[in-house]
């Protein structure tokens, strides 16, 4: 959920706004940042800049654009998946859209913003140069040092040693791949060998990718053209960014050689190529419906090619198994880096890039972003070993201050997620017995009064997801609800005393199926008459 604020008196501007997935099935969509910080000081926010498109760096604008409307600055590449987005949003107020250019500076108040071409893993990734008045901030985004990338639009080496020599007070850069000793390696050698491996396929070959990797999706355009293939996009991700690539002429416009979902089934066997989303198992998915032979579109069949062009994010490593091994129990052919390490590539810097960034700038101080606290800290750790004395580790809800002496820690700061289902926030009370219920499961209780508040009838009782005996358990765990409810009965029925009720129904139904610490939500009715 990337989103940092940098505050001087002149204003607050913003660097990316993005979202996370949810690790645990709470009905949850998708997570976004608590925007308390920034909504405090909404009549001081000059503007947002992005530095590419992923969801991590995007994907929370709208939430935070419907409470602090601001200007948006972004590559082409992203601003197009913004516009995209915001379509969702139709409360959104009118926003102004920049496009920004690489080296072409703008002015938001008295912060100089100027973009740097860097390469990643979607087109128009850009690192940012801001002149503050604190100094010049350097922030690297996503990136890596790709010598030969297939867009031919290279890092800008150049720029950062002319900012490195006119001296840079503070680089804040990418650690996520700071364990990988060397470098991340390019998509021209993903390329050749995606090109070898599905040349030798005979059947049907899928091959899922992270859909906003548009060199990926050109390159196996370009494979099905070499190969005597059709193409078929499979998965509501992969169409939207085809369909903006092409638009950015970021994808060789080849409408000969695609096929639509519906038709997919017509092609022979031997001459489909599928590029389907969904490499992190997600159950819904183009690859997840495809595993289970679920797809309506499509129905994979015994010797066909499943290649995973991708990485599992950590944290999804069991559910991704799960699906490569329901691919193998149906006969399919699983390619996937372990068994076929050509065949992707990091997005992020490893080590080596690291090191040059930090050497190219020449930072007068350090904070290592993006990743684990583990990553940002082997980050500091090799900052200090080129020569970076004044280096600092900050979280989430941590400030760092930066003036011409230098960098120190600053106040903490309310953060925090909010989570979204289907478009509408989350409150912690829900998520809280989402977790329950999925854990020690729900009891349902309902108690009959008359009109003096005292109990009518027997109390009912069903359990859902609860260990039970169903011969002795719910019988005596109705005899221990009616003994407390008659223990404060014939108190009325305001709403006081029914409140009384309920709590004490509600009570002895979580003592009766307590297991230790572990009790069960209990949901309590009363009606009156």
């Amino acid at each position: 959920m990337n989103c940092m604020a940098i505050e001087s008196p002149d204003g607050v501007i913003v660097v990316d706004c993005g979202i996370t997935f949810p690790r645990e099935d709470r009905g949850v969509d998708i997570i976004h940042p608590v925007f308390d910080y920034l909504e405090d000081r909404a009549d001081a926010l000059l503007g947002i800049v992005i530095t590419h498109g992923h969801e991590d760096h995007i994907g929370a604008l709208p939430y935070l654009l419907e409470r602090v409307p601001a200007p948006v600055y972004a590559p082409p590449y992203a601003l197009a998946l913004i516009k995209e987005r915001m379509r969702e949003f139709s409360s959104l107020p009118p926003i102004d859209l920049v496009a920004t250019t690489p080296r072409k500076k703008f002015d938001l108040g008295h912060y100089t913003v100027e973009p740097l071409r860097v390469t990643h893993s979607i087109p128009d990734a850009t690192a940012l140069a801001i002149a503050t008045p604190g100094g010049m901030v350097i922030h690297t985004g996503d990136f890596k040092l790709e010598d030969d990338p297939l867009d031919g639009e290279g890092y800008d080496i150049e720029r950062f040693q002319e900012l490195g020599d006119a001296g840079v007070s503070l680089l804040l850069s990418d650690s996520t791949n700071i364990d990988v000793p060397g470098r991340a390696g390019g998509e021209r050698e993903v390329a050749d060998n995606l090109r070898k491996l599905i040349a030798k396929k005979k059947q049907r070959v899928v091959v899922g990718i992270f859909p906003s990797n548009a060199f990926r999706l050109s390159t196996l355009v370009e494979i099905a053209a070499a190969t005597g293939r059709r193409v078929c996009y499979l998965g509501r991700s992969v169409q939207t960014h085809a369909r903006i690539a092409e638009h950015l002429n970021r994808l060789g416009a080849r409408p000969d050689l695609l096929v639509p979902p519906e038709r997919a089934r017509e092609v022979p066997r031997g001459q489909l190529l599928v590029i389907a989303s969904g490499t992190q198992a997600e159950p819904m998915s183009a690859l997840g419906r495809l595993s289970r032979g679920e797809h309506p579109k499509l129905n994979l069949e015994a010797g066909d090619a499943v290649v995973f062009s991708s990485r599992t994010i950590p944290g999804n490593e069991l559910s991704v198994w799960d699906l490569y091994c329901a691919f193998e129990r149906r006969g399919m052919d699983v390619h996937y880096s372990g068994s076929d390490p050509g065949i992707h590539v990091s997005g992020h810097a490893g080590r080596e890039e690291q090191s040059r960034m930090i050497a190219w700038t020449k930072p007068r101080s350090f904070i290592p972003v993006h990743g684990t606290f583990h990553h940002l800290n082997q980050h500091a750790r090799l900052a200090k070993q080129l020569g970076v004395s004044d280096v600092l580790v900050i979280e989430n809800g941590q400030t760092a201050v930066v003036d011409t002496e230098g960098v120190m820690p600053g106040s903490n700061v309310t953060v925090g997620r909010v989570h979204i289902d289907d478009g509408e926030e989350v409150p912690a009370e829900i998520l809280r017995e989402r977790a329950v219920m999925s854990e020690v499961g729900v009891i349902l209780v309902s108690v009959g009064l008359d009109r003096e508040g005292r109990l009518k009838g027997a109390v009912g009782l069903a359990t859902r997801g609860v260990t039970v005996d169903p011969e002795t358990d719910i019988a005596e765990a109705v005899r221990a609800v009616e003994g407390a409810v008659r223990e404060v009965q014939g108190r009325g029925v305001g709403a006081s005393a029914l409140d009384g009720v309920r709590d004490a129904a509600r009570r002895a139904a979580r003592r009766f199926f307590a297991h230790g610490q572990r009790r069960p939500l209990v949901v309590v009715s009363t009606t009156v008459g």
